[in-house]
């Protein structure tokens, strides 16, 4: 199938899914929702959907779900990231088959199931508690904090044990349906979508490589969004309270006269007015519910003099007129506060805790400043909101950032890794022969792909590689058959040239190597010594066949052609022969390939006379010492020299001749290559005899 076909059915088969699973988890969800059921039913289309198709159609079912729940509950937004994981865990588990035995089902079951469950606790104590000291609202929790357990902890006891009744029902759920979908039908999915495989498994895949650089950026994107988005928030917040604290001291002025502050000091809450004044400030702070001290103090040299101070739960107020000395902290404000000057709001962090402080200086009629008032804003009240933000920024850009992830991959799977998987397969099964090479040039092409990019690009040029070098394959084997032809010719003419110079031969090369071919096809149809007798060795053989006896070119003609018996000293020249057509053929040998037919020649022109008992000549060799191609040719030669009339015999018959062969069957010969010529000798001799005038003779 074409890349961009493949892509096209992919992305309608993906899309078709996720609507599926999307579609089932709303649906479940809402009606647990209506009916008020303890569990959730939102990840049975999720479990679905990353059994039938794969990671992104089971993220996608899994996010929009918590997406078009956020109408009802914008919290539900936030949890898109646990459903993301969930169908990450899912798809992952079902691709390694942990869902075909029954221990592995339960450990994948529960491993997804506390994921999720600390992930969403975690999730939800930030969103809705705030901090580890808030009350539960959850019956089940409820009574797990009565019975004893921190609220944090009885928070998670109760999740997990929902998320893992939610979690295993939604999985078996999706595994019966999952049966009971066609087989055929799953099979079409599996290998259209994500997690189908597709080219072989590589060490280093460049798909992990793409995703683990698209991984890093979203990280890194993510870190630097939330650092600026964390600083932006932190300054606006200060702002915020800041800004707050300046409209409280400005109200809180109001009820402050300061014509009456040395009098307020010198006589306290005796003094007339003095109270109405502190319940006037006292409304104030409640009017302003993050306000966590307001007070007014007379900055002197030797301290802070008290002139309104409001009690607090956690802090008992300090006496009017009382004197507090300055804090360390201070100290780089003091000149400022002397003079009567205004300062900005102080972050500040000592003995009344981590404080935002605006001071507002009272001035009388005279434009002198008289006293202080202050308010202060606990900072971990800010610290509380920046931690409910940041978390649910990174839930929501992580939710965000796997559906990205994963639909990256996608597109790098079907735009890169599949096209160049289908481009390396059709060049690892280019074939050379003439049928297949045909056929593989049709399997690149029918690639066709047309991406307009660098891949494109290389497959224009592999496919036009692949042209060429068919045309060159075509034209080169042409011309090596052409001189294939003129080869075989020219060893022919040149090892009848040395026959020749024997007067007694005649067709003695003819006829040895149509018995060595007919042997060696013998053996191959026996199935014997089937790891060297392929069709290239026979072919081999019959080439060689004619040189075996090309050494006789340095024994003189008298000895060659002596008609009477030769003397031992003539006989062992004679021998030599044998390692002469060695040498020549070694020389020849060395000047070109060593993997063509001149390797066999080598054995069969220098081990043809050894003996299978090890009597023979020149080495002695015995057994499966001696090369095959050498041991076939002893059958043949002796063959023919028996059934053939020399000057100083006449011609056995085949009979006598067979049963020669036969007798010296594991002295002479090789007992598997004289079983083999006994089938083929009588069809092998007759076919010669029809064609054969008159026969010499070999040493």
């Amino acid at each position: 199938m074409k890349p961009r076909d493949r892509l096209r059915r992919s992305l309608v088969a993906g899309i078709l899914i996720a609507a599926v699973g999307l579609l089932i988890n709303y649906s479940l969800s809402t009606l647990s929702g209506v009916l008020g059921l303890p569990l959730y039913l939102d990840n049975l289309g999720t479990a679905l959907a990353a059994m039938l198709g794969g990671p992104l159609p089971a993220i996608i079912a899994a996010f929009f779900n918590n997406a078009l729940g956020s109408f009802g509950d914008p919290d539900m937004l936030y949890y898109g990231v646990v459903g993301t994981i969930f169908a990450l865990m899912v798809s992952g588990f079902f691709r390694r088959g942990a869902f075909k035995s029954v221990r592995k089902a339960i450990i994948a079951i529960i491993s997804a199931s506390v994921v999720c469950c600390v992930l969403s606790t975690v999730l939800t104590w930030f969103l809705n508690y705030g901090s580890f000291g808030a009350e539960l609202t959850t019956p089940l929790s409820m009574e797990f904090h009565e019975a004893g357990l921190p609220a944090f902890f009885a928070l998670l006891l109760s999740d997990l044990i929902i998320e893992l009744a939610d979690k295993a029902l939604m999985i078996l759920l999706a595994l019966l349906i999952y049966r009971l979908i066609p087989q055929s039908l799953r099979d079409k999915l599996h290998g259209l979508l994500l997690y189908a495989s597709e080219g072989p498994r590589v060490r280093r895949s460049l798909l992990r490589k793409v995703g683990a650089v698209v991984l890093m950026a979203e990280i890194t994107l993510g870190l630097i969004v939330g650092s600026i988005s964390f600083f932006l928030y932190r300054d606006a917040a200060v702002r915020k309270f800041s800004a707050e604290c300046v409209s409280v001291t400005e109200c809180a002025a109001l009820y402050i006269d300061p014509e009456l502050v040395d009098d307020y000091i010198e006589q306290g809450r005796s003094y007339p007015g003095y109270e109405q004044a502190e319940q006037g400030l006292y409304g104030v702070r409640a009017s302003f519910p993050h306000t966590e001290y307001l007070y007014c103090y007379r900055i002197d040299p030797d301290g802070c003099r008290v002139v309104f101070d409001l009690n607090t739960e956690e802090l008992e107020a300090s006496e009017v007129g009382e004197l507090v000395e300055f804090d360390e902290s201070f100290e780089p404000y003091l000149p400022t506060l002397f003079a009567g000057g205004e300062i900005d709001p102080i972050i500040t962090d000592d003995t009344y805790g981590w404080l935002l402080t605006v001071y507002r200086p009272i001035r009388n009629a005279a434009g002198r400043c008289v006293c202080y008032v202050a308010a202060d804003v606990d900072m971990s009240e800010i610290l509380t909101d920046e931690t409910n933000f940041v978390v649910r920024m990174i839930c929501l850009f992580f939710g965000v950032s796997i559906v990205v992830i994963y639909a990256i991959l996608e597109l790098a799977k079907f735009g890169a890794i599949f096209p160049i998987n289908a481009m390396a397969k059709a060049a690892e099964d280019f074939a050379y022969s003439e049928e297949g090479r045909s056929h593989s040039l049709d399997n690149l092409r029918s690639l066709d792909i047309r991406s307009g990019d660098e891949i494109g690009h290389l497959y224009e040029a592999l496919k036009k590689m692949a042209d060429d070098s068919a045309d060159y394959i075509t034209e080169l084997r042409e011309k090596s058959r052409q001189l294939s032809t003129m080869q075989a010719g020219i060893i022919s003419d040149f090892a009848e040239m040395v026959e020749a110079r024997d007067q007694c031969t005649g067709d003695h090369i003819k006829n040895t190597s149509h018995y060595v071919k007919k042997i060696a096809e013998e053996l191959r149809r026996e199935g014997k010594y089937a790891d060297v007798l392929t069709d290239e060795y026979v072919e081999k053989l019959v080439r060689s066949a004619p040189l075996h006896d090309v050494g006789k070119i340095k024994i003189s003609d008298l000895i060659l052609n002596k008609p009477g018996k030769l003397t031992d000293d003539e006989f062992a020249l004679m021998k030599t022969h044998t390692t002469e057509g060695k040498n020549i053929l070694t020389k020849t040998s060395s000047m070109n390939n060593a993997g063509d037919y001149r390797r066999e020649a080598v054995e069969m022109a220098n081990y043809h006379h050894e003996r299978w008992d090890g009597r023979g000549y020149p080495t002695g060799a015995a057994g499966e010492q001696i090369p095959l191609s050498a041991r076939i040719m002893a059958v043949a030669d002796v063959f023919d020299a028996l059934v053939s009339q020399r000057s100083y015999k006449k011609a056995f018959s085949f009979e006598e001749a067979t049963d020669i062969i036969r007798e010296e069957s594991g002295t002479h010969f090789d007992p598997t290559v004289t079983e083999a010529f006994l089938v083929i000798a009588r069809a092998a001799y007759d076919e010669m005899m029809q064609t054969r005038p008159t026969d010499g003779e070999t040493e």
